[in-house]
């Protein structure tokens, strides 16, 4: 874990609970609709978790029991029988597919949705009203109260995405699968894995296996790399889709395809091989355009990747392709953007896809600053009013790998230094001029990693910058307020050090100082 200013190590916080419960509207994201009122809920030991008689509501409740009985010391039974308790309910109503509505008073707590995903997030929301202990992982004090009310809540926006670079440096299962955890307390529900890079490539292909097993044999720096094999990425998806996530797996092309290159001479244009790179540099390595075998090539990865992943989009990246020229680029996407539908995906691509004919129904997604060129943004939003969806990535906003400050250890600064509060305070829906509001589908926190290699330094740039993207995803823009977000996110911090996992402690954040 790196000791940056506000580094903080596990066991830090004080145990023992508050006995005032946490206001209703005191949680991240902001919640659409509060109306606090009457006595708060009490968990007890003879506290009982009622579900609904299906497979989902039963899965969520068992997903809470598991959160709540270490640091409790209940058994919280998960039952469809019996009155009172907290109970997580299915049913018809204003909902959509995420939102939820929450009822707490004296007699019990009730979690009602018209999909298990809203019951999840609402799930994440009660955490969240809970004292932080609840996330300890051996029995607290207490006591376990809930304030009195009832919240109403759906999302602004269907995309709230996280991205991991694996490829810079590679992350285990494990460590994908402690980040999944992170980002759904705060409703996230996007995981785009950038799966390929010039330092690395991260996932076996059977019909190409040198690309998994030399040119995943390194990273930045020279380490030794690494890449999933197909029941690695299963397992991701599988736990991903346990925390109601879409894994989103992006392979980088035609540039950014360095690892490719040196794994098979025959994807270079003059057949020779490069060498594996592990430096940082971008914008110097190209698919051959011209060769029949490349799409041969991308035909068979698509194929096999699409096989493997049940969510509805693939990206193919397709940015800083500076090796390649503008008529290839545009040849390459004409070519490839098929194949992707072929096997039953959408396309998704880095904003420069706009500078080809992006795909009915693909999206872009856009990474560009607050002062990238006004034909470059009128480019994209063209495409926007052309019926291209828009993810919104601004590097100067959104980037959690942006060092805060000069002094942040980790990190870089092309795109200048990310403070919290210019994390949060921007609104998608009117970031990008002349792109529709309409266009614009959630936004995205994608987090580099050529400076990251542990879990810790995730930890570090992603806390606490991301919660403030998934609550521009999820809440009103009419709860958009930094002066109250801030004493919100203040109010994270016990949580995050009784989860272990670190965070920079930004001067602009009122932090807790007990």
């Amino acid at each position: 874990m790196v000791a940056a200013a506000g580094a903080f190590t596990t066991g830090a916080a004080p145990t023992s609970a508050s006995t005032v419960a946490t206001p209703l509207d005191r949680v991240i994201p902001a919640p659409a609709s509060v109306e606090p009122g009457g006595a708060p809920y009490r968990l007890t030991p003879g506290t009982r978790i009622r579900v609904d008689d299906s497979r989902e509501a039963r899965r969520v409740g068992e997903y809470l029991a598991d959160i709540l009985r270490p640091s409790t010391g209940y058994r919280l039974p998960v039952t469809s029988h019996g009155d009172g308790g907290i109970r997580l309910r299915l049913a018809k109503g204003p909902y959509g597919d995420e939102g939820y509505r929450l009822d707490s008073g004296r007699s019990g707590l009730t979690i009602t949705a018209y999909k298990a995903s809203g019951l999840f997030h609402g799930v994440q929301t009660l955490r969240q009203l809970l004292p932080a202990a609840v996330e300890k992982d051996s029995v607290q004090p207490g006591p376990w109260l809930v304030a009195g009310g009832t919240i109403e809540d759906t999302p602004r926006y269907a995309w709230r995405g996280a991205m991991l670079d694996v490829s810079r440096h590679f992350f285990g299962v494990d460590e994908v699968k402690r980040y999944i955890d992170q980002i759904a307390l705060y409703k996230i529900n996007k995981l785009h894995l950038h799966l390929s890079d010039d330092q690395g490539w991260r996932i076996a292909v059977d019909s190409w296996p040198r690309l998994a097993t030399y040119g995943g044999s390194t990273e930045v720096g020279g380490g030794p790399g690494g890449h999933y094999t197909k029941a690695d990425y299963k397992e991701i998806v599988r736990y991903a889709a346990s925390r109601h996530l879409e894994v989103v797996p992006e392979i980088d092309m035609p540039g950014h395809t360095n690892a490719a290159l040196a794994s098979y001479a025959e994807l270079n244009c003059d057949g020779v091989a490069p060498p594996l790179y592990t430096g940082i540099k971008v914008g110097f390595s190209s698919l051959c355009v011209g060769k029949e075998v490349t799409y041969d090539f991308v035909d068979d990865v698509v194929r096999e990747l699409a096989a493997l992943t049940p969510g509805r989009y693939l990206h193919i990246g397709g940015d800083e392709a500076h090796s390649t020229s503008h008529a290839d680029y545009v040849k390459f996407m004409d070519r490839v953007q098929p194949i992707v539908a072929e096997y039953g995906k959408t396309v998704i691509g880095w904003h420069q896809l706009t500078g080809a004919t992006p795909a009915k129904g693909a999206l872009a997604q856009y990474w560009g600053l607050d002062r990238t060129s006004a034909e470059e943004k009128a480019q994209v939003a063209k495409a926007a009013q052309n019926g291209t969806g828009l993810i919104l990535s601004p590097a100067d906003r959104a980037y959690l790998d942006m060092k805060y400050t000069k002094d942040t250890p980790l990190g870089l600064s092309w795109a200048g230094y990310v403070e919290v509060q210019r994390s949060y305070d921007w609104d998608p829906g009117a970031y990008l001029p002349d792109a529709p509001a309409s266009a614009v589908r959630g936004v995205e926190a994608p987090l580099w990693t050529e400076t990251l290699s542990e879990s810790g330094h995730l930890d570090q740039m992603a806390f606490p910058r991301l919660p403030g993207i998934a609550e521009l995803g999820w809440s009103p823009a009419s709860t958009h307020d930094w002066d109250d977000y801030k004493v919100r996110l203040a109010a994270q911090a016990p949580r995050w050090d009784a989860l272990g996992a670190g965070y920079h402690r930004s001067p602009q954040v009122p932090w807790p100082t007990d």
